[in-house]
Formats: structure tokens, C-alpha cells, sequence
């Protein structure tokens, strides 16, 4: 049968025979479509957005990819747009896909940064992923970057540390912020020195790591933690670290932020790094986008919980 008709059968409409929506329903609840114990039924059948601002990026890519798993489960087409960081392009996507009759659309950010809703100007469901909205009416989705800083700093203080330098990236990124300002408060509290008594700003690459290890260690040679704003930086930090022939962890330790498999594990030794569940995240925003579509709007902050990933750069692991 077709997919209209499956829809209008597990949601009750005219126009199916009594005897069609029993074997929709048998069947839906053989496949898990209709949660039970009172929960919500998912639509089936329906057409979703995704705008991003950047479609090949280190956040936008493992989002769109959770996402993607959880309206799959549900039979849901999804209509994928880049808007390529243009606020311009963003609201033409956004125009589009609401011409287009979309059931709802997540809006996900490269960036943490909190932006403008877009809730006025469009009469659509909308969830915005890893970059919140401003409005609390709307529903956002984001990682959680305070604990995550605490988690990192906690974790140096129990493989030792006592005199770290935190090493940030783009001060102007609200995750920046959240995550060093954290870091440093827990450090304190712990009695651990931090290097120059300030986070350490730049951008969010390996050369800055670099740049920035290789002065604390010329100013600081005593320096024993690193604590760096994710894992490019980390990865800077380890090179410069490697050349001065300091061992890791035994002299000094290393952590990251985001768990980017591809550079944490490449890394001598393997970093330690704090999970930001970013395809959690994305599964997470598809089935609040879901819920908003069925009626059942979750508006507010919704927070993704990090996890510590712990290897040989501040314990070992062998």
C-alpha cells in the first residue's frame, strides 16, 4: 500500500477500512513505529529539512548524520540544504523548504554561537542544533560545554597535574568561553596553578597549539598539564611537546575537547579527549523536531551530556 495510506492509518483518518489500519497498526508495531506505554506515535511517511552551515564540517557532518538515523526509523524523507555560513542563504533554504510543505526543519550550526529565531518567519517547526536559539519559546539542542570543561580540568587533577596551562581557541565562540571559563574555575578550587593565571585564546587549529605550547614551555618549563580547547590544538600541543623530548604523560599531561577519532587516535600517544556526543545530539533534535510535528512541542534548552575518553596522553593506558 502506499505510504499515505499507512500515514492515515496510524493516525486515526477517514478514508481506511477497518480491516487496512489493523494490519498498518499490527505491522507498525511489529517494526516499532508506535512507541508504547503512552508515548507519542511518530509520523511516518513525512518530508523534513536540514539546513547547515556548512555540509562537509566537523560539527554539521556527525549532526546531520544522527539526525538522519533517527528520522530513518520512521520512514521520514529528509531535504538536505548548506547554507555555507550566509544568513541570506540560510532564510532562501528556509523559504524553499517551507514552499515545499516540510513537515519541520532543524537548523544546525557550525558554530556554538547563539543566533537570531527564526520562529517569526516561518510558520514551521523548528529545532536548532549545536547553535541556540535566543528565543526561550523555541526549542534548541546543544552540547554540553560547561561540564565538559569541568570534566577536562577534574580529570587533570586526578592524573596529577598541578600547574596547567589552558590553551583556547576563538574567544568569540560562546563554547570557548563556557568550556575554559569552567576549566579554570575547578582548577582553582582544586589549588592548581594556572599557567600566566588566564585562558590562553587563539583559533582552533594546530598551529595555534603549537605556537602556544612552545611559549609556556619556554616561559614555564614546570608547566605539567595542557588542557586545550580541542583536539587540533591538543595535537599541536603533542608535536611541540614530542620535539622537545618531554614524555607524555609522564611529564606532562594533554587533554582535548570533541573525541575527533581520526586526529585523537593518530596522535603519539592517543589523546585523551572529551566526547561531545554530537550524533546524540543530531538524534536528539530529530525527535524533538518530531514530537513538534505530532503536537507535542518541547520548547526551551535541551543539553547533550559529554564523556571523558581517556588515553595514554594523561595516564597510561598500556
Amino acid at each position: 500500500m502506499s505510504v499515505a495510506t499507512a500515514s492515515k492509518a496510524l493516525n486515526d483518518r477517514p478514508r481506511v477500512s477497518p480491516s487496512t489500519r489493523a494490519r498498518v497498526v499490527a505491522a507498525a508495531e511489529r517494526l516499532g513505529y508506535v512507541p508504547r506505554q503512552g508515548a507519542r506515535r511518530f509520523k511516518l511517511g513525512g518530508t523534513v529539512g536540514i539546513i547547515a552551515s556548512d555540509l562537509a564540517g566537523r560539527f554539521a557532518l556527525p549532526i546531520m548524520m544522527g539526525a538522519e538515523d533517527a528520522f530513518g526509523l520512521g520512514a521520514i524523507s529528509i531535504v538536505m540544504c548548506d547554507a555555507r555560513g550566509d544568513a541570506i542563504r540560510e532564510r532562501h533554504h528556509l523559504r524553499a523548504l517551507v514552499e515545499r510543505h516540510v513537515d519541520g526543519i532543524i537548523v544546525v550550526g557550525s558554530i556554538s554561537t547563539e543566533r537570531a529565531s527564526l520562529g517569526s518567519m516561518f510558520d514551521v517547526p523548528l529545532v536548532y542544533a549545536y547553535a541556540p536559539s535566543s528565543a526561550p519559546e523555541d526549542t534548541s539542542v546543544d552540547a554540553g560545554h560547561e561540564q565538559a570543561g569541568t570534566m577536562a580540568a577534574e580529570h587533570l587533577v586526578q592524573a596529577g597535574a598541578t600547574k596547567v596551562g589552558i590553551i583556547a581557541g576563538d574567544p568569540r565562540v560562546r563554547a570557548t568561553a563556557q568550556r575554559s571559563n569552567a576549566a579554570r574555575r575547578h582548577l582553582a578550587a582544586a589549588g592548581v596553578e594556572i599557567v600566566g593565571g588566564v585562558v590562553h585564546t587563539g583559533t582552533y587549529s594546530e598551529t595555534w597549539g603549537r605556537t602556544a605550547a612552545r611559549a609556556m614551555t619556554g616561559r614555564t618549563p614546570d608547566v605539567d598539564g595542557f588542557l586545550c580547547g580541542n583536539d587540533q590544538i591538543a595535537r599541536g600541543v603533542l608535536d611541540v611537546l614530542r620535539d622537545l623530548g618531554w614524555d607524555v604523560p609522564g611529564r606532562a599531561r594533554v587533554i582535548g575537547h570533541d573525541n575527533w577519532l581520526d586526529m585523537a587516535e593518530s596522535t603519539r600517544p592517543p589523546l585523551t579527549s572529551v566526547d561531545m556526543h554530537l550524533e546524540q545530539l543530531g538524534r536528539l533534535s530529530a525527535g524533538l523536531l518530531l514530537r513538534a510535528i505530532d503536537g507535542d512541542p518541547r520548547p526551551g534548552m535541551h543539553r547533550v551530556e559529554p564523556s571523558l575518553v581517556v588515553r595514554g596522553s594523561t595516564m597510561r593506558t598500556d
